[in-house]
C-alpha cells in the first residue's frame, strides 16, 4: 500500500463508535417521528368529513324601537368542521304574503362557537310568520 491508501485506511478505522447518549437521542427522535406518522394516519382513517351543523335559536323577545321591530337570534356551530361566510336569511310573511326579508353574514364559526345578532323589520313579526334559517356557508 502506498501512503495515501494507508492514511485513508487509518481514517476509517479511527472513526469513533456511537455513544450511548447518541443512541438514546436517536431512539427518542425515531419514536417521536413514528408517533407523528401514526397520528396522521389515525386522523386520516377516522376523519368522518361530516358537514358543519349550524343551528339558529330565535330569542322569544321582540323589541319595538322607533317604530321598528328587532328580533334577536343566536347561531350555534356544532361539529368539528369550521364554517366560513355563514349566510343567515329571515323571511317575514303576513297573511301568507312575503312582506320583508333580511340577510346577515357571519365571517367565521369554529366548533362550539356562538354568535348573536338581530333582524330589524318594519312590520310586527308577531302578527305574521317569521322564518330564520341558514342559507349557505363555505368550508375553509
Amino acid at each position: 500500500m502506498n501512503k495515501t491508501q494507508e492514511s485513508n485506511h487509518d481514517e476509517h478505522e479511527k472513526k469513533p463508535k456511537r455513544t450511548v447518549a447518541e443512541w438514546i437521542t436517536f431512539s427518542i427522535s425515531l419514536s417521536i417521528l413514528a408517533s407523528i406518522i401514526g397520528l396522521v394516519i389515525y386522523t386520516l382513517i377516522n376523519d368522518k368529513h361530516q358537514p358543519p351543523l349550524i343551528s339558529i335559536i330565535q330569542k322569544p323577545t321582540t323589541h319595538k324601537i322607533n317604530g321598528q321591530y328587532s328580533v334577536p337570534f343566536e347561531v350555534v356551530k356544532q361539529g368539528d368542521e369550521t364554517a366560513e361566510s355563514v349566510q343567515i336569511i329571515a323571511e317575514l310573511k303576513v297573511n301568507n304574503r312575503l312582506e320583508e326579508t333580511g340577510e346577515q353574514q357571519i365571517d367565521f364559526l369554529s366548533s362550539g362557537e356562538k354568535e348573536e345578532g338581530a333582524f330589524i323589520f318594519s312590520h310586527n313579526p308577531q302578527q305574521g310568520q317569521l322564518k330564520i334559517r341558514v342559507a349557505s356557508y363555505k368550508l375553509p
